[in-house]
């Protein structure tokens, strides 16, 4: 496997990126006003957590602890955003067809997170 260059290189960066244009869209898009300061604004910040603790991570993976730790704010980010989702359909505000995929598409990105943190920890070399 070729070692990336970029964070940009990295599957989780651009699956995380996506969802999070996603969930700011549905947010601002599909969700009542009255959640605009509330639960989506919630679930933009950690959507967008996601991101950027998948960036910062990366710029600081030449020292493997500062790097596990960023990826474990990003696993952290992930399963906060699934509650958020939760709350969100549990209340009525998303509906059904709309938090089961996003549901789901956290659940997947959550676990590439989980194993791309668990390689770092098996082969990251400081030096």
């Amino acid at each position: 496997m070729k070692k990336p260059q970029s964070y940009k290189d990295l599957d989780i960066y651009l699956l995380a990126k996506e969802l999070a244009v996603k969930v700011h869209r549905l947010t601002i898009e599909k969700l009542p006003k009255f959640e605009m300061y509330e639960e989506s604004s919630q679930l933009r910040r950690s959507s967008k957590s996601i991101v950027s603790n998948i960036v910062e991570g990366f710029g600081r993976r030449r020292y493997k602890n500062e790097f596990i730790q960023f990826l474990t704010y990003a696993i952290a980010s992930c399963d906060e955003t699934k509650v958020h989702i939760a709350i969100l359909h549990e209340t009525g505000s998303l509906k059904k067809d709309g938090s089961e995929e996003l549901f789901h598409s956290y659940e997947e990105l959550g676990a590439k997170l989980f194993n791309f943190r668990e390689a770092v920890i098996k082969s990251h070399r400081s030096s």
